[in-house]
């Protein structure tokens, strides 16, 4: 059943008078890898040699060196995402709705977001194409867009309508492809799969060659495909800016890598995948939570190095 969206914008604006306001700044001295208080690792964001890691209970800002800074016990993020053309830039979700805003690598924070319903975001991305742009996914709500890096957002399109049912988006990437309107395409990994919209948004659809239409408009077979395995949720995605065909998926089954904007995938490596992200500046270099811990990869996930474990204390 679709959302009927001027009962549905009525909700979302009495949701947005919940909103918090007020700004933060948290910054904790540097400490030993080993000896983080860690269990789950809920999200991830690379940028060149330093890594951003949201956990069950903290912020930690680890370098190449494996040096780390802890940088709040207080934020409780379940989203990250970096600034493809503004350095040491990220956006941060919390699990209790809201939005948070580092310029300077995830040292310090504040709190952003006005025109935010106060419920769960559960995915965020930067614009491929428009430095400033952002786009966020509500539970049960839809896609939100700000054209000021998290200032102030507007509504601007339902879930996604799979298999005959409404799914929040699990996880979102935003694709560079001359393809999309304007050369935007906004990937969205579901309960159901994965589906996309281009950023005129018309409507959610499938991903298909991009002659897939021609053909079947002229009577012939349209190019063969390679999706994603069915029944698996599509609980994370990423990918470099500057190479907008590579993405990855994170599933149970394992990541999942596509070159061709994700009409085709094959099985990079097995193990199940919590967060993911790949490095702004090399879209080969990857980070994920795998095997009780923080992965890394230098090959596009065909192989994998354990980072210190991630233990309580």
């Amino acid at each position: 059943m679709f959302i009927n969206r001027t009962r549905s914008l009525s909700r979302r604006h009495m949701l947005s008078s919940g909103i918090a306001t007020f700004g933060i700044t948290l910054a904790l001295p540097s400490i030993s890898f080993s000896s983080t208080a860690t269990s789950s690792i809920r999200a991830i964001c690379m940028e060149d040699n330093t890594i951003v890691v949201a956990t069950d209970h903290e912020l930690l800002r680890i370098s190449d060196a494996g040096n780390v800074v802890r940088v709040s016990h207080a934020l409780a993020v379940t989203a990250l995402a970096n600034h493809p053309a503004r350095p040491g830039t990220v956006l941060a979700t919390l699990k209790d709705g809201g939005l948070s805003r580092s310029v300077d690598g995830g040292l310090t924070w504040a709190t952003i977001g006005s025109g935010l319903p106060a419920v769960q975001i559960t995915a965020l991305t930067m614009a491929a194409l428009e430095p400033s742009m952002v786009y966020a996914a509500l539970a049960g709500d839809g896609l939100w867009r700000s054209q000021d890096t998290g200032e102030t957002w507007e509504f601007v399109m339902d879930r996604p309508y799979l298999d005959g049912v409404e799914h929040d988006v699990l996880s979102l990437v935003s694709v560079g492809n001359p393809s999309g309107m304007g050369g935007i395409w906004l990937y969205a990994g579901t309960q159901a799969g994965l589906t996309r919209v281009p950023d005129c948004f018309c409507r959610w659809q499938d991903v298909t060659a991009g002659d897939a239409m021609d053909a079947l408009a002229a009577g012939q077979t349209p190019p063969s495909t390679a999706p994603l395995p069915n029944g698996e949720p599509v609980a994370t995605l990423a990918l470099a800016t500057k190479a907008p065909e590579r993405i990855y998926a994170g599933l149970t089954s394992g990541l999942w890598a596509s070159t061709d904007g994700g009409v085709n995938w094959a099985l990079a490596s097995t193990g199940a995948i919590g967060a993911l992200a790949v490095n702004s500046s090399d879209p080969l270099s990857l980070a994920a939570a795998r095997d009780g811990g923080l992965s890394i990869s230098r090959d596009g996930g065909a192989t994998w190095t354990l980072s210190t474990p991630f233990k309580d204390i």
